[in-house]
């Protein structure tokens, strides 16, 4: 293990879609990476590369450290000291599930440091619980679209794979939004009228996208639930989720608790233009600038890459700037 090096690139995720509030996620191709090994200098050393991560850790209090420790004490097996790098392209505290790739990659790097005791299920598990709730984490561990539902102990998920079509567009405001912040947005209580809508529209969804009736999307993603109560934490929001279908969209919604704003296209569409306009405009109008992305849906979950002895020497960075996407 001395001479071992791990390697993680895990996808971003988009989690609720609209109306599947906590509990559908899906992976987007944006990644970050993961580098995990015993340091040589005997003390542990922890290197974060990419935009906005001023303000992390460098200390054994940073959470991909306590993470890892957590897969070290499950297996039965002593690492205090450890050297990780981590380059990502993830735009922090933006809705596209940041800290859930840092929680699966940590997960997944110190498991395959030790030589793979925990299954697949028990990182779930425990990325769940460290998450609360299993959406994100469920999609960047396992890849595609995950339906998951967690009672506190024990989460369970369905994976689908997404359509070959399917195309997504978001549009990332250059402000920051706690997810803390989102939350304390949203009421004590709901009537019981939209809490049947909700379940209603997430059912469709989930049908529609497991049975690859697209069209069916846009009568699929509203919500009642959550959307509604955070609209006025990103100005022309609610615009957009209400017209984005006139400009090409099969549907958008907030992603996770933003203020990233997502939507989901046709890869056949002649009108990416068009929406992309649109969403710059509106957002532009309410006075928010913002960066617009096409990704596609990940398929895949963590890929992970094992260097030994001549081989692991080098940088992250020298390793994975092919890949980067500055």
């Amino acid at each position: 293990m001395t001479d071992r090096k791990i390697i993680v690139k895990v996808p971003a995720s988009t989690a609720n879609l609209g109306p599947g509030f906590d509990t559908l996620g899906m992976a987007l191709s944006l990644y970050s990476w993961l580098e995990m090994s015993l340091p040589r200098s005997g003390k542990t050393v922890i290197e974060l590369h990419g935009e906005g991560l001023d303000g992390i850790p460098l200390d054994k209090s940073n959470l991909i450290y306590k993470v890892a420790q957590l897969v070290f004490a499950e297996a039965d097996i002593e690492i205090p000291e450890l050297h990780i790098a981590m380059y990502s392209d993830i735009p922090l505290t933006r809705g596209l599930g940041s800290s859930a790739s840092a929680i699966v990659g940590a997960l997944t790097a110190a498991n395959a440091l030790v030589g793979f005791p925990l299954t697949d299920d028990r990182l779930f598990q425990i990325a769940t619980k460290l998450e609360g709730h299993p959406d994100n984490v469920g999609a960047s561990l396992f890849g595609g679209i995950v339906v998951s539902a967690w009672d506190g102990e024990r989460a369970e998920k369905v994976r689908l794979d997404p359509h070959g079509d399917l195309e997504v567009l978001v549009a990332i405001p250059a402000f920051h939004l706690a997810t803390e912040k989102a939350r304390h947005a949203l009421p004590a209580h709901i009537p019981h009228a939209d809490a049947v809508f909700n379940v209603g529209s997430s059912s469709l969804l989930v049908a529609a996208l497991a049975s690859g009736k697209l069209e069916l999307i846009k009568h699929a993603m509203r919500d009642r639930l959550h959307q509604p109560y955070r609209a006025a934490l990103i100005p022309g929001m609610q615009e957009i989720l209400i017209k984005a279908t006139e400009y090409g969209a099969l549907g958008a919604a907030l992603s996770g608790a933003g203020p990233t704003l997502l939507t989901l296209v046709d890869t056949n569409s002649l009108r990416k233009a068009e929406l992309e306009q649109f969403l710059i405009q509106t957002l532009g109008r309410a006075g928010i600038k913002a960066e617009t992305m096409w990704l596609k849906p990940c398929a895949t979950g963590p890929e992970i890459t094992i260097l030994q002895g001549e081989e692991s020497g080098g940088s992250l960075l020298e390793r994975i700037k092919g890949e980067v996407r500055a």
